[in-house]
């Protein structure tokens, strides 16, 4: 048996680890496949991205070209007398690449006999995290659209309070039908291009479970026949398709401290920027550039040590005094940025040209393993992604009935 084992893996194992990772041509394209087949259901914000390839010799950096609207032609025509045409104008958005990746080592003593289905099994697994990775910088680069509506708070009695910040929205501030219906009228005044007729909607669970008790909801299998579903979808509202990810955007802040999620002033502070705190590990550093909440005033952290921080905002608070992270909603609830999109709106690298899965077959690391005993799999890929047209986007920003627990992403 262990010679047989040794032969097996000398089909795909060359002691070269400068090549494809040991691998042949054709074990290297059955496993690529396999990433990508278990990167797609995690690419959610991709699918709607219009794609570019990879510039080839062209550097770092990836170009989309952008065309101008036409001026409507409204004078009429001389009969016999060419008009003169119009000029186009083409800008250019520029993104830089960025490569990313990871890996896993197998040991020896993990089944060595079923050795395929191992790797097998951690290419799925390095899939499905290389399509959450590459999704979510498409994500957070998409989220920085200029075009958003903050839901208003809606009272016990069913009055609204507008709302004009990310800092005041609350568990109140749901995402409701007619909010659905303003994103979309917002994309259509600004002549945005549909995806066969409709907009689509990124949300979280979390949204969705507050969107679905709207009478006017329309789930998904009622017109699954007649319509190609995207990865997600669940359902459609005044003409929106929705798409549900748990990857969709939540803003809160993360915990403060190593242990614990707030801290404590330490000593009152009478209209001053300087702050000692205690009540957690803090390393120096680790707050700057972070929102904290100070008694009842939002500031940005501009510097820390482990029990001081400098704010760009003078406060006066007293001592014991909570102090909150303020990334998220009023009183740091979470958050949730939901993107109504146009088709066009942003744009991606294509994945299957910048990635690659990356097999290391026990006796390929020569010295540095001398006994054989490791094996690694691993994936890495290019990826950029920018917004082309940021009025064919609009992010609404809302609280749900699980502001209070759900965490930031």
């Amino acid at each position: 048996m262990e010679k047989k084992l040794n032969m097996e893996l000398q089909v795909f194992a060359e002691a070269n680890t400068q090549t494809t990772g040991g691998l042949s041509a054709e074990m290297k394209t059955y496993y690529g496949m396999e990433l990508l087949e278990n990167a797609k259901p995690q690419l959610v914000h991709n699918q709607f991205a219009a794609t570019k390839g990879l510039p080839v010799g062209g550097g770092k950096t990836v170009e989309w070209r952008k065309f101008g609207a036409f001026d409507k032609a409204l004078t009429p025509l001389t009969e016999g007398v060419t008009p003169d045409g119009s000029g186009i104008s083409v800008s250019y958005i520029t993104k830089e690449l960025a490569q990313y990746g990871d890996y896993t080592t197998v040991s020896d003593m993990l089944d060595l006999t079923a050795i395929d289905d191992v790797v097998l099994e951690i290419t799925d697994r390095h899939g499905a995290n290389m399509g959450l990775t590459l999704d979510t910088v498409t994500r957070n680069e998409i989220q920085q659209g200029n075009q958003v509506i903050y839901a208003p708070k809606i009272g016990t009695d069913g009055t609204k309070t507008e709302v004009t910040s990310r800092a005041e929205l609350d568990s109140s501030c749901k995402m409701t039908s007619e909010l659905v219906a303003k994103a979309a009228t917002q994309l259509k005044k600004m002549n945005a291009p549909t995806f066969d007729g409709k907009y689509v909607c990124i949300i979280h669970p979390s949204v969705a479970f507050d969107l679905r008790q709207d009478e006017a909801w329309i789930a998904a299998h009622q017109y699954a026949a007649a319509t190609e579903l995207f990865s997600g979808e669940i359902g459609e509202l005044h003409g929106v398709r929705f798409v549900e990810t748990t990857e969709a955007k939540i803003y809160r802040g993360t915990d403060l401290a190593k242990d614990s999620h707030t801290l404590l002033v330490n000593g009152a502070v009478m209209d001053d920027t300087e702050v000692t705190f205690d009540g957690g590990t803090v390393a120096a550093g680790a707050l700057a550039g972070r929102y904290v909440k100070v008694g009842s005033t939002r500031a940005k952290v501009v510097s820390n040590t482990a029990g001081k921080m400098v704010l760009d905002t003078k406060v006066t608070v007293s001592d014991n005094a909570v102090i909150q992270p303020a990334e998220g909603g009023k009183d740091g609830c979470a958050v949730y940025g939901c993107l109504f999109i146009g088709k066009g709106a942003y744009g991606v690298v294509d994945l299957s040209e910048g990635t690659e899965v990356i097999v290391k077959p026990r006796g390929s690391s020569g010295t540095a393993d001398p006994l054989d005993q490791r094996s690694s799999v691993g994936w890495k890929g290019v990826h950029a992604a920018a917004i082309l047209y940021d009025e064919y986007m609009v992010r609404v920003e809302c609280g749900s009935s699980y502001s209070g627990e759900d965490k930031a992403n």
